[in-house]
């Protein structure tokens, strides 16, 4: 896949993965990643940025198999900009179809 179509998909990918569900660091990564070619330190720097925008926030949960898990989840900032980035994209994409 091209990168820089990557580039400017993974903030919308990743904040559309946490509307569905809160999750953490590996997980989404991993998710992601069954469709996308992303680095996982890619993701956390959006993570990083996401959260310095208070776009998202986070919260640890004690896990059995190892150390506390870091889990991200969406504020209501974060939901408000993720529809508006998708509505965006939807826009785009028809635009950019209509041209090819």
């Amino acid at each position: 896949m091209n990168a820089q179509f990557k580039k400017g998909a993974l903030e919308l990918c990743v904040l559309s993965q946490l509307v569905e569900k809160n999750q953490y660091g590996y997980e989404l990564t991993e998710t992601i990643s069954e469709q996308i070619t992303v680095a996982t330190g890619t993701l956390y720097l959006i993570l990083r940025r996401l959260r310095e925008e208070s776009l998202v926030d986070t919260y640890l949960v004690e896990s059995l198999e190892g150390p506390a898990r870091k889990y991200y989840r969406l504020t209501d900032k974060g939901i408000k900009y993720q529809n508006e980035l998708k509505k965006e994209w939807y826009d785009f994409v028809n635009k950019v179809a209509k041209l090819i």
